[in-house]
């Protein structure tokens, strides 16, 4: 238990570690593993500062500057500050880089497909081949060995059961995660909020993609001409002009290849003399 003193001396070390920094995150730790924490502050060590405190101390701090109040409000349940001078997209892409694998426990709602796939487990016979039995888990001891004689999945959005995350621990399946990501950064006078930290270089560069994709088809439809359409739309002009050279039959320079082409073509389909005569005697 703090004293006032030290209550005190941590708000003003607080406040002037703000003060120092370009950037301010407020980064939320609800469910976050103290481990995936320490392995955050170890990457970052020597880049970013992380405080960690009451809700209560975290808002004195915040509120020794007009600027850093308004992040008061995103202070909530575990939270923590992290000072640093990288840019918040590069913060927040730091952070994300640290993902944990956990092993799933009763009552989750499993976020995505999870499958345990047939194989041979290096379980011993007993009490494990009960647990994945009572999971559902269609289990067999081959030449002494546990065998998972069938795939197990789990759908997106279903309850894990007790004796699911038993079976699931047991075969050493860790189907879920844990990340620590910024939910709201202040720099130089700007809030970056989730959804906008959430943008990432190869987002951006996926969505200028298709927006020029689109703009150059929309333009080709309505014969616009640019520097990206003039190549493009003479290439069609050009295949509609040949075409229509073939079609029709033209003697122009390029078409007489073509017909030459077509008309060789045609003569080696059609029957030898001597066999067409016999067809018409036939006949």
């Amino acid at each position: 238990m703090l004293t006032r003193q030290e209550k005190q001396k941590f708000v003003n070390d607080g406040i002037k570690a703000v003060k120092a920094h370009k950037s301010v995150a407020v980064i939320q730790l609800d469910g976050a593993p103290d481990r995936l924490l320490q392995l955050s502050r170890n990457k970052l060590r020597g880049e970013a500062q992380f405080i960690l405190g009451r809700k209560s101390m975290l808002a004195r701090i915040l509120d020794g500057s007009a600027d850093t109040k308004r992040l008061v409000e995103y202070v909530a349940g575990t939270s923590a500050l992290v000072l640093t001078d990288l840019d918040p997209f590069e913060l927040n892409s730091r952070l994300l880089e640290n993902v944990l694998k956990l092993s799933a426990k009763p009552n989750q709602v499993a976020p995505a497909e999870i499958v345990i796939h047939s194989q041979e487990t290096t379980l011993q016979p007993g009490q494990a081949v009960t647990e994945l039995k009572a999971a559902g888990i269609d289990v067999q001891i081959q030449k002494g060995k546990v065998v998972i004689a069938k795939d197990k999945v789990i759908k997106p959005g279903e309850i894990v059961t007790t004796g699911m995350a038993k079976a699931l621990h047991s075969l050493n399946v860790t189907p879920f995660t844990a990340k620590i990501s910024s939910f709201v950064v202040l720099n130089s006078g700007m809030l970056f909020r989730r959804e906008v930290l959430s943008i990432t270089r190869e987002s951006v560069t996926a969505d200028i993609g298709r927006a020029f994709n689109s703009a150059l088809q929309l333009s080709l439809a309505l014969n616009i001409v640019n520097q990206y359409t003039v190549r493009p739309m003479i290439e069609k002009a050009y295949r509609n002009a040949m075409y229509l050279g073939v079609e029709y039959k033209l003697p122009d320079k390029g078409i007489v290849e073509k017909l030459i082409e077509k008309a060789v073509l045609g003569a080696r389909g059609m029957p030898a003399p001597a066999e067409q005569a016999g067809n018409d005697v036939k006949q």
